[in-house]
């Protein structure tokens, strides 16, 4: 998903000022407890409302997590915690964690994924397990992982096929439960395979509602390191292009023009599957707020899809 400040190379049209705030209205963006640490009030940052995801990496004390998503529920903004199944050493530490943010923080959300851990510390190894657990009843949303460019973790063979299969078993369990669902995924640089991903899953009769993952503004080397730790797939070539060119390699990367290109499209093709942005502020959360409210986002969680 793409990309940069810099002249374009294709014909494709800017998308109109509307289309693109139409297409941020909404937004999510993702912390961490450390990051969250040096926001002084969150309130100066982002819209009233809107969905901040909490990640949690392993290592990270439940304390911690709680304790942030406690805070971002008193100034004004709906937690969504991740719950990582292969970090979960057992049933009651599962039911233990949701009980803590239940009770302390009014957590009614949450990303349910696999992790990505290598040995799991228990019982669970997958989403599916922590779905099918009963665990999450009562929840109002439940997140889960997409990779329009494939996860070679999943499908080490470079196809799709497990992904799919998985994909179209959380399709099945959303037909089956209260919660509302949706595909958050993984951050990319181009667009043409997000569209293309996202008209397959409408193919393949997956319905679930996609939130696309945006890599916000960022050093490009930062942005080039986490992209080869997460594992992107064939868009990187977007960013290793772009530093191959000195002229372009200190300039700060901004995530215009894969914004502007999936709001063009979106815009033209109203059913098209993308319902929501969510950013990973890699180069700082305080930059990637200010980048977004710039460009149009707004309003926290829009009412179509409030919970």
């Amino acid at each position: 998903m793409a990309i940069l400040n810099f002249r374009r190379k294709d014909k494709t049209p800017a998308a109109p000022k509307d289309a693109v705030e139409a297409f941020l209205s909404g937004f999510s963006i993702e912390v961490m407890p450390r990051t969250a640490q040096n926001v002084e009030n969150f309130r100066d940052l982002l819209p009233a409302g809107t969905r901040v995801y909490i990640a949690h990496i392993e290592g990270t004390p439940i304390e911690d997590m709680v304790a942030t998503a406690r805070r971002l529920r008193a100034e004004g903004f709906e937690p969504m915690p991740h719950f990582p199944a292969r970090i979960i050493a057992s049933r009651e530490v599962l039911a233990d964690w949701i009980a803590r943010y239940r009770g302390e923080a009014g957590v009614k959300q949450g990303l349910i994924l696999a992790g990505g851990v290598a040995r799991p510390a228990g019982d669970f190894h997958s989403s599916m397990q922590l779905l099918e657990s009963g665990a999450f009843d009562g929840f109002e949303r439940l997140h889960v992982a997409g990779h329009p460019e494939g996860n070679r973790d999943i499908d080490p063979d470079g196809s799709d096929r497990n992904v799919m299969e998985a994909l179209r078993w959380k399709q099945k369990f959303a037909e089956r439960t209260d919660a509302k669902m949706a595909l958050a995924t993984q951050f990319c640089f181009d667009a043409a395979p997000v569209i293309a991903w996202v008209d397959r899953l409408k193919a393949e009769g997956i319905g679930l509602p996609v939130h696309i993952g945006i890599a916000g503004p960022a050093k490009l080397q930062t942005l080039i390191k986490f992209a080869v730790a997460c594992g992107v797939g064939p868009s990187l070539k977007v960013l290793q292009k772009r530093a191959m060119d000195v002229t372009k390699l200190l300039l700060p990367y901004e995530p215009t023009e894969i914004v502007e290109a999936l709001a063009a499209h979106k815009a033209a093709s109203p059913g098209f599957g993308i319902e929501q942005v969510h950013f990973f502020p890699l180069g700082g959360i305080k930059t990637n707020a200010a980048w977004t409210i710039e460009h149009g986002g707004r309003s926290g969680i829009p009412a179509a899809s409030a919970a």
